[in-house]
């Protein structure tokens, strides 16, 4: 109805600037332009309406499509209701979200979950029209347990693939399952071609489907190397699966030993490829505690050297205060940061700032005891000048230390 001002202005326009003898010309050519048109789309609906008869004579109804489109707005909309922000790490983390130091180290199943997480409105509204749209008219052509399969196939590449090279990253969305549901249908089209028969995909639906998967494209197009190497993944991993599965799409759906056999390479597979990943450490918690060191230790001195300055504590005491509280706090840290390994390589630089930090604190506190033992000022500049150095290295690590 929206088009329907538009076209009263056309009129009125062409009114205004014909003859008389043109406006008759144009009135009496539109009823064969209608018919032409009545004709055309008479001849289309047949075709349509045959493949809409095939479709629901091999599957009725679409059921997996809706149900995940149903959790993943489920679980946004938990998101969206909880304490933190949507999009906020912890958040997506909390949900389910694929995130390396979690899932490498017995977590792997968000992998799977991951893939109903989303970070952000436009994402999701984007995702769930390709599972909705492509996901009603693909579900019933190739059938309930190969559309969920493929779905699942596809969005674990994707986790997979984006792991590899941000093992620190927080991962989320369907984006590269969406991606295999348009692989998985781009071979089930070629089958379709090559051995022709009710369910041959026509023209018709092909145009439908047309503006969503543009869109689609356009917003992986844009959303930056992270997420497109995911979207690549998974669309090779639907069209793969589509290519082996699919083969009799045109007659039937595929057999129930091929989907097995199948599902079993894809899982082997996906083991495979996530050995080389096991044990990356979130180190995040070991850098906060060393932060919390030094904003723990330095107050505890300070109040220290207070009482000093008012003559309630001697500078062996002081000393005291060093060996036997804050030397050993320091040392226990230490030892701890020592200890982690699997450190991914995002965070390696932190924590050599932050080893580098503690070997010089010890150091620094160390000779600060013996100054005030020994009275001895060149000691106490040597500790100030440790102090400094220490100090530069922890400034880089505060800034990264906490999500």
């Amino acid at each position: 109805m929206a088009i329907l001002p538009f076209l009263l202005v056309v009129l009125a326009v062409a009114f205004y600037f014909t003859t008389a003898e043109e406006r008759l010309r144009i009135i009496r050519a539109v009823p064969p332009l209608f018919r032409r048109a009545s004709h055309a789309a008479a001849q289309r609906v047949p075709k349509r309406d045959a493949f809409d008869d095939a479709l629901g004579a091999r599957t009725r109804w679409a059921i997996v499509a809706p149900a995940l489109a149903i959790v993943t707005v489920a679980v946004f909309i938990g998101e969206a209701s909880g304490d933190g922000a949507v999009g906020d790490p912890a958040t997506l983390v909390a949900w389910g979200a694929n995130f390396g130091p979690r899932t490498t180290n017995g977590e792997w199943w968000r992998l799977v979950t991951g893939t109903f997480v989303h970070s952000g409105m436009f994402a999701l509204l984007v995702n769930m029209a390709v599972l909705v749209q492509l996901g009603l008219v693909l579900e019933r052509l190739v059938g309930h347990l190969t559309f969920a399969l493929v779905y699942i196939a596809s969005g674990v590449a994707g986790s997979l693939a984006t792991l590899y090279p941000h093992r620190v990253a927080v991962i989320t969305d369907a984006s590269a399952a969406a991606a295999g549901l348009y692989g998985l249908f781009l071979a089930s089209l070629v089958w379709t071609f090559i051995r022709r028969g009710e369910l041959t995909i026509p023209l018709g639906a092909l145009k439908k489907l047309a503006p969503v998967a543009a869109v689609f494209a356009l917003v992986q197009l844009a959303g930056g190397n992270e997420s497109s190497g995911a979207v690549v993944v998974g669309f090779l991993t639907g069209a793969v699966c589509g290519c082996v599965l699919t083969t009799e799409v045109a007659d039937r759906k595929p057999r129930a030993a091929r989907l097995a056999a199948t599902a079993g390479a894809v899982l082997t597979i996906a083991a495979a490829s996530g050995v080389p990943l096991r044990g990356v450490t979130d180190v995040r918690p070991e850098l906060e505690r060393v932060v919390a060191l030094e904003q723990r230790t330095v107050p505890a001195y300070e109040a220290a050297v207070e009482q000093f300055k008012l003559g309630r504590m001697k500078p062996e005491a002081l000393a005291k205060l060093i060996e036997r509280t804050i030397v050993p706090e320091v040392q226990a840290v230490r030892a701890r940061l020592n200890n982690i390994g699997g450190v991914p390589p995002e965070h390696q630089a932190l924590v050599a700032d932050a080893t580098e930090y503690l070997r010089l604190r010890d150091e620094s506190w160390r000779l600060r005891a013996q100054a005030l033992q020994k009275h001895n000022m060149l000691l106490l500049r040597e500790a100030d000048r440790k102090e400094q150095a220490a100090l530069h290295a922890f400034e880089r690590v505060r800034p990264s230390s906490t999500p």
